[in-house]
């Protein structure tokens, strides 16, 4: 901690992370898995292609019937077979002698070479009886997808600490793998403290306002892998948060997120209550200075975060988010990260690191530049709707200058 009270970003994320244990883990079928971390490498059940199979719709050929193949002097062949993709068949092909086939189908033994429909004289019109090669394959094995060319039995298609999306799952399923070995999903719960709340919609009265951080930390846990398990409120004054905490590890929770209650206020109703399970620091950070972490007795992490809405975004980014993947065996708990320059200048706070939420100006492709999606309050939530990255400046950056090149964390 530095003369000013103020800890490290790295420091506080640290202490957080020493905190985590992975969960446990579970097999479950592919089509359970989207959004799922890997714990357990995936490797190829069959050959990706199964088979030699053809690429085209056309004529399995033997390279050497058709090599000298043109449009002045055709190749005359005669179709002995007719493979649509999924026969089992493997006719045997002599001299002068064609299979017609179509995409995917199996290859024939005998066949070297695929000709498509586009390069004889019929086409698909003219293509069960004698054909007229008008243009020779390029070589052997011409338009034939091989065998394993993609992966071999047993290869490593996806390695641990993957999170599994479309793509991976079809590379799965591909490889006839039924099954894979994921991280269970955190449980979360997710408490707004603040006797100002009401839902959205309630009709206000004067001191109140919408209560619209559950939202955002709720899908930001989603987002992160995360089951939500408890939404709730509760008041400035009482005994509210520990009756939050009983609740969430009634129904298994890992870790109770808070929002607002942790400043320096006299109605700080997290610090008030709970400082004998949570250490409350000050980060060098901008918006989320005031921070909380501990654990209850029974072992749930309890993360305190300020309650200002981008003050909390920023902070569940920081904090929560890294161990949320932390605990799921994650690979990389780091949000991907681009350099572009600012196309508007912008004030920095002294001696703390920015976190400003960002519009990415993509009108140019050849040079995507980033504006503030907010006017810079914390409490100006409305600015998040519109925000698709954060600007990360260094605490030493006095001023953003427009056309300076910023760091940019990525979020969508």
């Amino acid at each position: 901690m530095s003369g000013d009270g103020l800890i490290e970003i790295a420091e506080h994320l640290a202490v957080v992370l020493r905190a985590v244990t992975e969960l446990e883990s579970a097999t479950v079928p592919v089509a359970a898995a989207r959004g799922r971390t890997l714990r357990e490498p995936v490797r190829a059940a069959v050959d990706i292609p199964v088979f030699d199979n053809s690429a085209m719709d056309g004529f399995a050929v033997r390279l050497e019937d058709v090599a000298d193949a043109s449009a002045a002097a055709p190749a005359t062949l005669r179709v002995v077979a007719d493979l649509p993709a999924g026969t089992g068949d493997d006719p045997p092909l002599a001299a002068g002698e064609a299979a017609r086939i179509m995409t995917g189908a199996p290859v024939p033994t005998d066949a070297t070479a695929i000709v498509p429909f586009e390069d004889t004289a019929g086409g698909l019109d003219d293509s069960l009886d004698r054909i007229a090669v008008l243009r020779a394959p390029r070589g052997p094995g011409a338009h034939v997808r091989r065998r394993g060319e993609d992966a071999r039995t047993g290869d490593e298609l996806l390695p641990a600490g993957v999170v599994l999306g479309s793509w991976q799952l079809a590379a799965a399923a591909a490889a006839g793998v039924a099954e894979v070995t994921v991280s269970r999903m955190p449980r979360v719960a997710v408490v707004s403290t603040g006797s100002e709340l009401v839902a959205p919609g309630t009709p206000l009265e004067h001191g109140q306002i919408p209560e619209s951080n559950s939202e955002l930390l709720a899908g930001l846990v989603a987002d992160a892998g995360g089951e939500v398990v408890l939404r709730v409120s509760v008041p400035d004054a009482g005994d509210g948060p520990r009756e939050a905490i009983a609740a969430a590890e009634l129904l298994g929770a890992d870790v109770v997120v808070f929002s607002g209650g942790v400043s320096a206020g006299a109605y700080e109703v997290v610090k008030n209550t709970l400082g004998d399970a949570m250490a409350f620091t000050k980060v060098r950070m901008q918006p989320g200075k005031p921070q909380g972490f501990g654990r209850s007795p029974a072992g749930t992490l309890l993360f305190g975060l300020p309650g200002n809405p981008v003050s909390a975004a920023v902070s569940f980014e920081a904090f929560v988010r890294p161990a949320l993947l932390r605990m799921q065996g994650r690979a990389s708990i780091d949000r991907p990260a681009i350099v572009l320059p600012a196309a508007a200048g912008w004030r920095t706070p002294p001696g703390r690191t920015q976190y400003l939420p960002i519009v990415i100006d993509r009108s140019d492709p050849a040079r995507w530049t980033v504006v503030p999606a907010t006017r810079g309050g914390s409490h100006l939530a409305g600015g998040l709707g519109r925000a698709e990255a954060y600007a990360v400046v260094p605490a030493a950056v006095e001023t953003v200058e427009p056309g300076d090149l910023v760091d940019v964390m990525l979020i969508s």
